[in-house]
């Protein structure tokens, strides 16, 4: 195990996840990956197939996780369930539930499955949730999307609130409209385009920038840093 501890990435298979795992590799971390897709090619990261929305799978994965690297030192809740569009008129219970619980009820299942260890980190243990920019945009059409990543949010000021007496820390990282394989699958390159000129730097944001951020949150200097949602979006939100 290497001398930065122990990191678990849920959704670490692909797209801002696998970023995010690169990042922690090369900062020492070693790096647990979770996803329900198969095994990333990042490199050093050593791979779980689990899906965040059933509790025994979570349960024994984390166990697993801890039987062989040791513990867990810092978790990254990464996994998500992205949106297309559609109307609110047309939105049933049934999307509502799916989208809560991949997006909201898996955040809070693993980060319970984690919490004895990262109580018992030698550092401060940390808790970073990705939240989403349309929380506070409104994005029409998503609403099941939008309301599960508010209630990221919300959850994020109530953990770092309850686990700040075990000195864990929990944020939550924002990023901008970032080009991957899922969010293209539903936005076209005009949005993403329009989404840039919105910003104060109208650059593109990749995974690379969301992923800093997560390591910052992650390293020495994020140990009294908790509460907060940090925003990665080229001053698109201006916050």
């Amino acid at each position: 195990m290497s001398t930065a501890g122990v990191a678990v990435v849920t959704g670490a298979a692909g797209g801002i996840g696998a970023d995010i795992a690169a990042r922690l590799v090369a900062d020492g971390f070693t790096v647990a990956g979770l996803d329900v897709a198969a095994p990333g090619e990042v490199d050093g990261v050593t791979w779980w197939t689990c899906d965040v929305t059933d509790p025994d799978a979570v349960a024994t994965t984390v166990a697993a996780v801890v039987d062989r690297l040791g513990r867990v030192d810092v978790l990254v809740n990464d996994a998500g369930l992205l949106s297309g569009r559609a109307s609110f008129l047309e939105a049933t219970p049934e999307q509502l539930h799916r989208y809560f619980d991949v997006n909201a009820v898996g955040t809070l299942l693993m980060t319970q499955a984690c919490f004895p260890q990262l109580r018992d980190a030698p550092g401060h243990g940390r808790v970073v949730n990705l939240g989403s920019r349309t929380f506070f945009t409104g994005a029409p059409g998503q609403l099941a999307y939008v309301a599960s990543k508010g209630a990221v949010l919300g959850m994020t000021r109530v953990m770092a609130r309850e686990l700040g007496e075990h000195r864990i820390t929990v944020n939550a990282v924002v990023p901008a409209q970032v080009e991957t394989p899922g969010t293209r699958a539903h936005s076209g390159p005009e949005v993403f385009a329009r989404t840039r000129a919105q910003q104060a730097i109208p650059e593109p944001v990749t995974g690379v920038e969301v992923a800093g951020m997560v390591s910052y949150l992650a390293g020495p200097d994020g140990r009294l840093t908790t509460g907060q949602v940090l925003v990665v979006d080229g001053g698109g939100l201006l916050r």
